[in-house]
């Protein structure tokens, strides 16, 4: 186990109606004037926006609202939030909706303190001060309620980078898994994908891998699993959607981390590449990846492979395990194929140009080649 320091400040508000006083949780931490960021206009027709207009005006914090962010959240967009909230004189961006909102609010606090370009932070520079940030996650699967990162993409360089610094942790996050009730079939085994994906990128890929940590990650991807073929069978099962939240936020809050070393993410690194190129949901990216990527990478940390197929399906061997993962996606129905995402001929060849660039920003390049993405790829046809 390595030697690390843990601090996760975020304030988790869970449960049933806990929206209803965001307006109280902003004004306990000072907010007074804020930017509301949403996406489509179903948390207005929910009633979700009008119970959180409701709660602010009743705190006393003003507020401005901007809709219209899509999944696979662009440069663009955070821009345009950025100019508003400093016209506005915004202290604080409150996100409604998923993990892609929440991303693009972090860049707007971090970009609403900055008076450079907001793409610095994306590209080597770190933000030292940011607008204080609030959520109201409305789907599992990011973790982004509880950690201080976010992924944005740079629509004319096709470029999907990260951001990360300390003053990104929300102040409060609040998930109420009855708010994530409506989320649609396939946006549910989407996000499965990518909890999943959260998970195992560490379990894999780690030199130094703490067995409380490997354990935690197992029982994780256990729930998630166990879950999503419960609300596959009824939508509205409480507690099985209370836990696939909760396994969401968990999977990516720190915790999985701790004590480990020598880690990286190349399955993500890859699939930022796709959705960069094609604009396919993050998660359906990851399931395709996965598969791939485990056959192509096994025999670089075989026992992880093994312990991996024994713990989460009680099989034997590392091929048997990754078969049983692939063959659970499919089950559920998300995509294991490029052509299902549309990622062939020359597409396919402008998303391996296009990791191979990643791989060298996410300094990952001498074992993720250009000719190792097309090796690893081709797993994937």
């Amino acid at each position: 186990m390595t030697d690390f320091s843990f601090c996760n400040p975020v304030r988790i508000e869970f449960g049933k109606d806990k929206e209803k006083h965001i307006g109280q949780y902003m004004k306990e931490v000072g907010a007074k004037k804020a930017l509301v960021l949403y996406g489509s206009e179903r948390v207005r027709k929910s009633g979700l926006m009008g119970v959180v207009e409701s709660s602010l005006k009743a705190n006393g914090i003003e507020f401005a609202q901007l809709g219209g962010i899509k999944s696979n959240p662009v440069l663009g967009k955070v821009n345009e939030a950025i100019k508003l909230a400093k016209e506005f004189g915004a202290d604080s961006v409150l996100a409604v909706g998923g993990g892609s909102v929440l991303d693009s609010a972090k860049a707007v606090a971090a970009g609403a303190c900055y008076e450079g370009d907001v793409w610095d932070f994306f590209t080597g520079k770190s933000p030292s001060v940011a607008l204080k940030i609030f959520d109201i996650i409305t789907l599992a699967a990011t973790g982004s309620e509880m950690n201080c990162g976010g992924v944005v993409t740079k629509e004319q360089t096709k470029q999907k980078y990260a951001i990360s610094a300390p003053c990104l942790y929300p102040k409060v996050s609040v998930i109420n898994p009855q708010l994530q009730a409506t989320v649609s079939r396939e946006y549910l085994v989407y996000s499965a994908s990518d909890i999943i994906a959260h998970s195992i990128e560490g379990y894999f890929t780690a030199s130094v891998h703490p067995e409380i940590v490997r354990a935690y990650i197992e029982a994780n991807i256990k729930t998630v699993i166990r879950t999503t073929e419960a609300l596959l069978a009824d939508p509205s099962d409480y507690d099985a959607r209370a836990e696939f939240a909760w396994a969401a936020t968990m999977a990516l809050n720190g915790l999985t981390y701790v004590g480990v070393g020598g880690f990286g993410y190349p399955n993500h690194m890859i699939e930022h590449a796709m959705s960069a190129v094609v604009d396919c949901a993050h998660g359906a990216g990851l399931s395709v990846v996965m598969p791939a990527w485990m056959r192509w990478y096994k025999d670089r940390n075989l026992s992880a492979f093994e312990r991996f197929a024994r713990e989460i399906f009680g099989l034997k061997s590392a091929d048997e395990g990754t078969l049983a993962l692939k063959a659970w996606f499919d089950k559920i129905g998300t995509p294991t194929s490029l052509a299902q995402l549309g990622i062939e001929g020359k597409v396919l060849d402008e998303v391996i140009d296009v990791a191979a660039t990643n791989a060298k920003a996410w300094n990952m390049s001498e074992l993720y080649s250009r000719e190792n993405i097309a090796k690893i790829l081709e797993l994937a046809r």
